[in-house]
């Protein structure tokens, strides 16, 4: 038998090196020559933020109120303390939608953000009365509903028809000359606020 030499083992090892990541490839698995570090699992934002950590906005004869925020690509109901009068009579039904679209504006407090919160409505943006001949019952913004973000405008409707007694729908109009339209607020909108929002059907003119 002829002895083998340095440089033919050198060969064979090379051979089976080579022998090896042919298999390997062909089992579909793909060599790598570094470490891969997928990082670590994603975590899940709670979404929710507990009653001690309440945003306050007015001094502690506050009203707790609450507005729609986003989190999780959904509405989400958080609690605040604002200076809204404990008794919404009639009257006050602007105030009070005043001072929702206020909260709308505020971006997230530090705690709402660690819990995932957002809001997508921007000012300027102001909500008055109705003008004459307008449906009863409605708020003009200073922009036109529709021209909004989709998500801004669920959030300030169902903001509104939850707080400022609006029996489940709330009537919109803008600064234009363009009449008032009903909105409404349902489950496929707190679930999809990106979609678009639901209108209810013709509306009565104010008498």
């Amino acid at each position: 038998m002829r002895p083998i030499t340095p440089a033919g083992r050198s060969l064979a090892v090379l051979a089976g090196a080579l022998a090896l990541a042919g298999a390997v490839s062909g089992c579909g698995i793909r060599t790598t020559a570094v470490p891969v570090n997928a990082g670590a699992a994603p975590s899940r934002v709670p979404c929710e933020v507990s009653e001690g950590n309440l945003t306050t906005q007015a001094q502690p004869a506050g009203t707790v109120i609450r507005i729609q925020l986003v989190c999780g690509s959904e509405l989400v109901p958080v609690e605040r303390t604002v200076a809204v009068p404990a008794g919404k009579a009639p009257g006050d039904r602007v105030q009070v939608a005043r001072a929702l679209l206020e909260e709308l504006l505020e971006q997230p407090s530090a705690t709402e953000r660690d819990a995932g919160f957002t809001t997508y409505v921007r000012g300027p943006l102001t909500v008055s009365e109705a003008r004459a001949g307008d449906p009863p019952g409605t708020l003009r913004l200073s922009r036109q509903p529709e021209d909004l973000p989709t998500a801004a405008l669920a959030q300030i409707v169902c903001t509104l028809t939850e707080g400022a007694a609006t029996d489940g729908a709330v009537v919109l109009g803008g600064p234009g000359a363009y009449g008032a339209r009903g909105y409404r607020c349902d489950d496929d909108t707190r679930r999809s606020p990106e979609s678009a929002v639901p209108t209810t059907g013709p509306l009565p003119s104010a008498s």
